[in-house]
């Protein structure tokens, strides 16, 4: 497992909760820390290769954007889960994709243009799979946002 140096943890602080929104978020973020981007990118780079950070994005809200999205469970035999995540997660509307220790064992969110298109992607992907997905489109809308102090308190 990868050593974080302060460094990194002021890289993870600021990719979490202070990203600019420039052309240049990279090079700007590399200026605030004091290093060059290059060296900015190789450590995201090695913290990616890690597992540490599995990815870098923004998050829509896709419904004031026009966008149907829902999270959606299926019972997946032991033996196919690397088939059925790699058949969901091929799918450019999956943002999130996970195992959980319960009955239906993997869990996913899709989200498309439209709930008829949603319904539509999951009837051809129950057809690839042979596998009963359960659709669980939101009753209520909560806002969470989570961001993991990374132990530095120094001001960038």
């Amino acid at each position: 497992m990868r050593v974080l140096d302060n460094l990194d943890r002021d890289i993870l602080d600021m990719l979490q909760n202070d990203f600019p929104i420039t052309t240049q978020p990279y090079l700007e973020t590399a200026n605030r820390l004091g290093i060059k981007e290059d060296e900015l990118m190789n450590r995201i780079a090695a913290m990616k290769d890690s597992g540490l950070i599995r990815r870098i994005g923004g998050i829509m809200d896709s419904r004031s954007l026009g966008f149907y999205s829902t999270l959606c469970a299926v019972v997946v035999p032991e033996e196919r889960i690397e088939e059925a995540a790699r058949a969901i997660n091929q799918l450019p509307g999956v943002t999130h994709n996970y195992l959980r220790d319960h009955h239906y064992n993997m869990w996913f969110t899709l989200t498309m243009p439209s709930q008829v298109e949603v319904e539509e992607k999951l009837r051809e992907l129950e057809t690839l799979l042979g596998l009963n997905i359960i659709n669980l489109p939101a009753q209520k809308i909560f806002k969470i946002k989570v961001s993991f102090d990374m132990g530095r308190s120094n001001d960038l």
